[in-house]
């Protein structure tokens, strides 16, 4: 690299619009998404705890994932609040690094965490009188502690080799928060190493979740093919839908993301596609897992008939 350049400090976030009045309309989008997406999560997550009636393994990660979502929503939703009141837009490069790291950690712990839940609906279909011992509540800690620890792992590793490239001259990132495509656009090295690497961090991540995913369902659809009637059946799909719905969303905005070399990559494109894992995932999420379950609808009518009574 020519030792003349100079390096850049910090970096400009371009968002979704330079027009003023466009930016409030955004500003309130955004700030009735983050309201919604911290009131869901944050209700399923009470209304699991306070209901015995979901003290199960199913529920135990549909509430860690609830909780995982709300800070993976805190990483992006607040910033993009700011951007969107101010006009300058500027972010340091550790301010960069940082938000890429928690980004990349939540994330990663996220794709553990959707094979986590998989093997958990895996073990209820194919081995219902066994689910409570297979399963037991030391396992599920165990389960959700890994997501965290193997997917902050990956975001150490991507991380660093991101930002073992030299910015220079242009820091206008055409984005709206620091993520690595739009990085690698701006970067002034030789990108080839890095993109190959990044592939590969992302393949290790996404690979082995996808293995185990994929794994579960096929029994989970043998098992539902060897019950005889219709009634058990639909009940057994019931179970595992609203988890194969949450996972094709984040699995295929992920996917359709990362796996592309830089030269496909378009900042429209790229911003519409991250809205999907960023914003929108965290948001749906919580009525994914409860407007079709029976048991959370059962337990919201109990913990609210209690507190219309105690008053």
């Amino acid at each position: 690299m020519d030792n003349n350049r100079t390096l850049v400090t910090s970096f400009v976030l371009v968002g979704f619009t330079a027009d003023p009045s466009l930016r409030m309309v955004f500003f309130v989008l955004f700030l009735v998404s983050y309201t919604l997406t911290l009131t869901g999560n944050i209700s399923l997550m009470a209304l699991i705890y306070l209901d015995s009636h979901l003290h199960t393994p199913m529920y135990f990660f549909v509430g860690s994932l609830s909780f995982l979502d709300v800070w993976y929503s805190s990483v992006y939703t607040p910033r993009i609040l700011s951007d969107c009141m101010s006009k300058k837009n500027a972010m340091s490069l550790p301010g960069c690094a940082a938000q890429l790291f928690f980004s990349a950690g939540f994330a990663c712990s996220e794709c553990f965490l959707m094979a986590a839940m998989a093997y958990d609906r895996y073990v209820a279909i194919c081995n219902p009188l066994l689910y409570t011992t297979a399963m037991p509540r030391k396992l599920c800690i165990q389960l959700v502690v890994g997501s965290y620890v193997a997917g902050f792992a990956n975001a150490i590793a991507h991380t660093g080799n991101t930002f073992r490239l030299h910015f220079c001259g242009n820091n206008v990132i055409n984005h709206y928060f620091c993520d690595a495509p739009p990085l690698v656009k701006i970067a002034c090295d030789d990108t080839r190493v890095y993109e190959f690497l990044m592939v590969t961090f992302v393949g290790c991540t996404v690979l082995p979740s996808t293995i185990l995913i994929l794994g579960s369902y096929t029994g989970i659809m043998a098992a539902i093919i060897r019950i005889r009637s219709t009634a058990g059946r639909r009940k057994a799909f019931s179970t595992c839908s609203a988890h194969l719905i949450s996972v094709s969303l984040f699995y295929g905005s992920i996917l359709l993301m990362y796996s592309r070399p830089s030269s496909m990559h378009t900042p429209d494109w790229d911003k519409l596609n991250s809205l999907f894992y960023t914003v929108f995932n965290p948001l749906v999420n919580p009525l994914i897992y409860s407007l079709r379950n029976k048991d959370v609808k059962a337990a919201f009518k109990k913990v609210l008939k209690r507190l219309i009574t105690s008053k």
